[in-house]
């Protein structure tokens, strides 16, 4: 039986990976400081700790795994990348947890590993027109990334591709943009924007409301549904190609249309209260011409129909977390 362990198996894409493995008959183990929020622990092993801790990170690494998935990250949505109050730990949480795993993984001659960058990497001069943002993978350097967040993952990059080189790894490394689904973090400070609009739309009452939103909206995102994301991942990992490569989708809407999906999703008469606030580049959009010619793949599902999925799903929750007050 092949052995899998996933780094950041109680986030979001962590545990859906675990998921996944478990279908293709994977012994998994899991690790992360948390466990998964909204199900039950699917992997064979969890353990739980703090990945920062070297001798941590080589008691999890105790062995020869045939595949490593890496998405342990200090990391959250715009409300905390954003704001610079929490850039000291983002870079120095992060990249100590990528020194160690590899660092573990040199140890147990455990190298095949992804690492999970982001496409917060790419120039910030390259995303100011919001209708023609440049996301192309050979668009990195010169670098320039618009938050310490880009800069760690950069860092990153380099850290993994180095190892490499001098050591023999197998790595594989996708930038993600903007993953959302359901059993994500819909509240709290470190949703992304998906997430937190279908919490803001499900907690209107039934007419409708007002959503308060940063910016004037016009900045424009694409946003990557996490059936697909998971396979992009696997497809990329078990590719003879490196990388980097985006994982994203190429479906670019503005946060104030998304808004609007949303509403229309929700059946509620939503209006829109532009505010000061976090809100990152201008314009963002996942350019996939480099992973569909060499691996033959890119993301096809169109936005709404993730959406539709996520906003049933955060509905669900925001009625439970209701209910449960109220009986408080």
């Amino acid at each position: 039986m092949k052995k899998a362990l996933v780094l950041g198996a109680g986030g979001f894409i962590g545990h859906h990976m675990v998921r996944q493995l478990k279908k293709e008959n994977f012994w998994v183990r899991g690790v992360d400081q948390k466990y998964p929020e909204f199900s039950d622990i699917e992997a064979d092993d969890f353990v739980m700790g703090d990945l920062t801790d070297i001798e941590f990170c080589r008691r999890v690494v105790d062995q020869r795994f045939d595949e490593v998935y890496q998405f342990a990250a200090d990391m959250g949505g715009a409300g905390y990348i954003f704001t610079g109050e929490n850039d000291a730990a983002i870079m120095h949480n992060s990249a100590l947890i990528n020194l160690h795993i590899l660092r573990a993984c040199y140890e147990r001659n455990s190298k095949n590993i992804f690492y999970s960058s982001s496409a917060c990497i790419y120039p910030e001069h390259n995303q100011l027109d919001p209708l023609t943002p440049d996301c192309r993978e050979s668009t990195a350097y010169p670098a320039n990334p618009d938050s310490e967040y880009g800069w760690e993952k950069l860092f990153s990059e380099r850290l993994y591709l180095s190892y490499a080189r001098n050591y023999g790894f197998r790595v594989r490394i996708g930038r993600y943009h903007n993953i959302f689904g359901p059993e994500g973090t819909w509240a709290g400070g470190r949703e992304k924007a998906p997430a937190a609009i279908c919490r803001k739309v499900a907690q209107l009452p039934a007419s409708g409301g007002i959503v308060d939103i940063w910016g004037d909206g016009s900045q424009t995102r694409s946003f990557l549904f996490i059936d697909e994301c998971i396979e992009g991942t696997l497809r990329v990992m078990r590719s003879p190609h490196q990388g980097p490569f985006n994982i994203g989708s190429s479906e670019m809407v503005t946060i104030n249309q998304l808004v609007g999906m949303v509403g229309e999703l929700s059946q509620k008469a939503v209006a829109i209260n532009n505010i000061a606030g976090p809100e990152g580049v201008r314009g963002r959009n996942s350019e996939n011409s480099l992973i569909m010619e060499t691996i033959g793949w890119s993301p096809s599902a169109p936005l709404n129909d993730g959406l539709k999925r996520t906003y049933e799903w955060i509905a669900t929750e925001v009625d439970k977390n209701h209910n449960k007050s109220q009986l408080v």
